[in-house]
């Protein structure tokens, strides 16, 4: 059994090179993990904000066309509020115009009403003095 048992100064030192070398192994380890961790971090945190910027990108496109759309649409109501004005003050014109047509027929209508009148008043007056003179 003795032989077995290794130098009491010797097999401590190797005991504690071994733990130096697992402690050793163990922090290298760690900092391989930390460092590929920080790398997928990164890597996850790119990609994020890569997603993020086309969503950002897709949601404004829409965003942008609707603005398009809306100033299209104001500038067509504008427009269109524009003609309708002009219409209906043409259309009060032509209102105005076609009264002041029908009252001059009016006044014309009763013009030659009163010359017809006149007329036939003038022939009575007429055959009347015929009338008298042939008696």
């Amino acid at each position: 059994m003795d032989g077995a048992k290794p130098p009491a100064g010797g097999g401590k030192q190797e005991l504690e090179e071994a733990l130096l070398q697992i402690i050793q192994q163990h922090h290298q380890q760690s900092l391989r993990q930390r460092q590929q961790t920080e790398r997928a971090k990164k890597d996850a945190l790119r990609c994020a904000v890569r997603v993020a910027d086309l969503l950002v990108d897709a949601v404004d496109g829409g965003v942008q066309e609707l603005f398009v759309n809306e100033k299209r649409i104001e500038f067509e109501a504008r427009a269109l509020l524009s003609n309708i004005a002009r219409y209906r003050k043409q259309t009060d014109q032509w209102l105005t115009a076609t009264n002041e047509i029908n009252s001059v027929l009016k006044e014309i209508g009763d013009f030659e009403n009163w010359m017809k009148i006149m007329d036939f008043d003038c022939k009575s007056v007429n055959a009347a003095i015929c009338n008298i003179h042939q008696s």
